[in-house]
């Protein structure tokens, strides 16, 4: 009877060899596990409840005087809202999304004011300014901003006027080329809301990530 021993690796090499994958795979395991926890605790948050803050601008030189156009056709001074604290948002009335949305903000904002505190809502007068005037008639301004607040006034005036205008708010605007020959176009532009003082002073900045309720919190911090 042959009694040999069997060919082939003994069986403590395989033990020793199988701990130490089980080993590797445990290592590897753990880094992707770290990994994935730091991704997770510095990526940046979404939604609603990620909304960065105010900015203070004040003593910075933000703001310009302006003679335009409102409206119903009148013309319309920077100085004919001295005494006025103002909110103001450059935008254009044919975008599709954007300037909607965060119009629609600045209106429910001031609802909720006129709501909460109307003494401060009487001190603000919400301005909307159009970045493309070459659609944006006093009618087109007209419809649309009658959809958002009773007392929102629009903007309108020449290119130079609102591109100095824009220039001195620091607000960036640009009109895209049409996709198609004779189409319509779109405008790639700055969003934010500018709370100016009584004189016409810059006061503060609020992100459109702000919520309705936070930029009508923060009105309330700065009007006197």
């Amino acid at each position: 009877m042959n009694t040999a021993p069997p060919s082939g690796p003994s069986p403590a090499p395989l033990r020793r060899l199988r701990l130490i994958l089980w080993g590797l795979v445990a290592v590897i395991l753990l880094v992707l596990a770290v990994s994935f926890g730091w991704q997770v605790a510095n990526a940046p948050k979404t939604g609603q409840s990620d909304t960065r803050g105010a900015i203070d601008v004040t003593g910075k030189p933000i703001g310009a005087p302006f003679t335009l156009t409102d409206q119903d056709g009148k013309t319309v001074r920077d100085s004919d809202f001295a005494g006025k604290y103002r909110l103001i948002y450059f935008g254009y009335t044919f975008c599709p999304d954007i300037c909607p949305t965060d119009v629609q903000k600045l209106g429910l904002a001031m609802r909720r004011l006129d709501r909460e505190a109307p003494a401060v809502s009487a001190k603000v007068q919400p301005i909307f300014i159009t970045i493309d005037p070459e659609r944006d008639t006093p009618p087109v301004i007209k419809q649309f901003v009658s959809a958002f607040h009773p007392r929102l006034i629009g903007l309108t005036g020449t290119v130079p006027q609102i591109t100095a205008l824009a220039k001195g708010y620091a607000a960036f605007f640009a009109k895209l080329p049409p996709a198609q020959p004779g189409g319509s176009y779109l405008m790639n532009h700055s969003a934010m809301f500018y709370l100016m003082g009584p004189k016409g002073e810059p006061l503060v900045i609020l992100p459109r990530e702000m919520s309705d309720a936070d930029v009508a919190a923060e009105i309330r911090k700065w009007v006197k």
